[in-house]
């Protein structure tokens, strides 16, 4: 899923990793122990993200539980997760766009999921992006805001 009243902004350079946004809203990977509606719209709790390069743009991944799951109680920060669910969804994103004959994917951070404290300030950064776009305060570009 994603998460709303996001937007990752190809106009902004991020600062350590020198690449631009996906233009898109922030992608969220929710590891519940049960399965979603397709649509639904889910509380979660963000406990990590993954800096994914595609294309050569960012596009951020938070890893999330939705906040009504029992996993919920246990998982609080990335270091929660058992390492299999971590290097899974790693993985599936690395290799999920080769059937189509693209390129690997990559990753910033040396491939490693940033806490959940950091996860918050991603959100907080492209909720804010999100926000001058909305105002009209940055370049739209192919968008059509309304």
């Amino acid at each position: 899923g994603c998460l709303p009243q996001t937007w990752e902004d190809p106009n902004e350079e991020h600062p350590e990793l020198k690449i631009f946004g996906d233009d898109d809203p922030i992608d969220v990977v929710e590891i519940g122990s049960k399965s979603l509606d397709m649509g639904s719209v889910t509380e979660v709790k963000p406990l990590g993200v993954l800096a994914m390069i595609d294309d050569g743009e960012l596009d951020w991944k938070v890893l999330a539980v939705a906040v009504d799951d029992p996993l919920a109680a246990e998982y609080n920060d990335i270091d929660d997760v058992p390492d299999a669910v971590k290097d899974g969804v790693r993985e599936w994103f690395r290799w999920y766009k080769t059937p189509d004959d693209k390129p690997l994917n990559g990753f910033g951070f040396d491939e490693k999921f940033l806490n959940a404290a950091e996860s918050e300030k991603v959100i907080e950064e492209t909720h804010v992006a999100w926000k001058k776009l909305k105002a009209g305060e940055t370049e739209a570009g192919k968008l059509w805001i309304n």
